[in-house]
């Protein structure tokens, strides 16, 4: 019989905090009492391809124990990320008359979460907020740590808030529903996780990857909890990214760059995130010489782990994704602010990173990855 691993706990300042509970969809009305959630009714939003998969089990049990539930489904995909959708649920939520007791619960990913978290903070300046996350990425991430948004013309997430949830329930069972792709790159935020800390997360994922894919329990459901621990370690240290949190964009100032430039939708999060690592372990190793990098020296065996997560890359310039990189929010006076290496679980922060190391990262990451295993040396 196989066991729950157990709670992550966030501790933030001022005495808030809260869990991430690794349990059956099911067990959500037992959490909320015990958040201290009060009232009888509900809003549930989810999208047109969770909502088939989960949202009877969750409505059958918020039911059970005499909760009124209102559900509202999205479009399934970044797009819905949008002043449109967002409005949309403005209009839906005040329509049914919500007091600011009304807790949102959002049942999906990272763009459900982001949507209905933005919704969440700015309905009545602040409804409670409960993450109710399906896939990969957002049970080991985005589900923890309060950031909500949604997309702009000149950037991705250039538009949000932090707003912590009153706790997050990710249940393992529904990732057993993700297709072989959604699983996989949403795996990137684990490596990159194991890539920023001293944990042994890194060589686990190497060890057990076949049992990981394999979706076997007694792998899956540990690591992606210790991978969530490492998140919320983090956020605890520093909830509204002040420093030590920026750590987490490991990867992410390429990435966002890329989903951009693609179209949003052509590459998932986490395959974007993934390039977007092999391009800051690139950068990384030049900045370590101080000289555009050969090859990736001792980051090899790093990059080797990411290529597990990555797809092939789509055919884009260098020069191009350099410019879009400009409306980036982690944007300093100083330039482009990035997250690099110097050595695997020693982050650090860049700033004023000359141009040619930039491109060259690029068109390291833009290679193939198995033609850029045989052109480099040591990897």
């Amino acid at each position: 019989m196989s066991h729950s691993p157990p709670a992550v706990h966030v501790a933030l300042s001022g005495g808030r905090s809260y869990a991430v509970h690794f349990e059956p969809l099911a067990a959500t009305p037992m959490h909320l009492r015990e958040a201290g959630v009060a009232g009888s009714r509900v809003l549930v939003v989810t999208d047109d391809t969770v909502g088939p998969l989960h949202l009877g089990t969750l409505t059958d049990a918020l039911r059970a124990s005499e909760w009124q539930v209102e559900t509202v489904s999205v479009p399934a995909g970044e797009a819905s990320k949008s002043l449109g959708q967002l409005s949309a649920l403005y209009d839906w939520a005040l329509g049914l008359g919500i007091d600011r007791g009304t807790p949102v619960l959002a049942l999906g990913g990272g763009v459900v979460g982001d949507l209905a978290g933005f919704a969440a903070a700015t309905l009545l300046r602040g409804l409670p907020l409960v993450h109710l996350p399906t896939t990969t990425i957002s049970q080991v991430d985005s589900a923890i740590g309060g950031k909500t948004g949604i997309n702009h013309a000149t950037g991705k997430n250039l538009l949000g808030a932090f707003h912590q949830p009153l706790l997050v329930l990710a249940d393992p069972a529904t990732l057993d529903t993700l297709s072989d792709r959604a699983f996989r790159s949403g795996l990137a935020e684990a490596v990159k996780h194991a890539l920023i800390s001293d944990t042994d997360l890194a060589p686990r994922l190497a060890r057990d990857w076949d049992a990981l894919m394999a979706h076997d329990p007694a792998v899956l459901g540990p690591l992606v909890r210790d991978a969530a621990a490492v998140k919320a370690a983090v956020v605890e240290a520093d909830e509204l990214e002040a420093g030590e949190r920026a750590f987490l964009n490991f990867g992410h100032t390429f990435g966002h760059a890329l989903e951009r430039e693609a179209g949003y939708g052509t590459l998932t999060h986490g395959e974007a995130v993934a390039l977007g690592m092999r391009a800051a372990l690139h950068l990384s190793a030049s900045l370590r010489l101080d000289r555009v990098a050969d090859d990736l020296g001792d980051f090899a065996e790093a990059d080797r782990l990411v290529r597990r997560v990555a797809p092939a890359p789509p055919a884009l310039d260098p020069a191009t994704l350099t410019a879009a990189m400009a409306t980036d929010k982690k944007r300093t006076a100083s330039g482009l602010r990035f997250v690099v290496l110097d050595a695997v679980g020693v982050p650090r922060l860049a700033d004023g990173v000359p141009p040619e190391m930039v491109e060259a990262a690029w068109r390291f990451a833009l290679r193939d990855p198995d033609a850029a295993e045989a052109a480099s040396p040591v990897a």
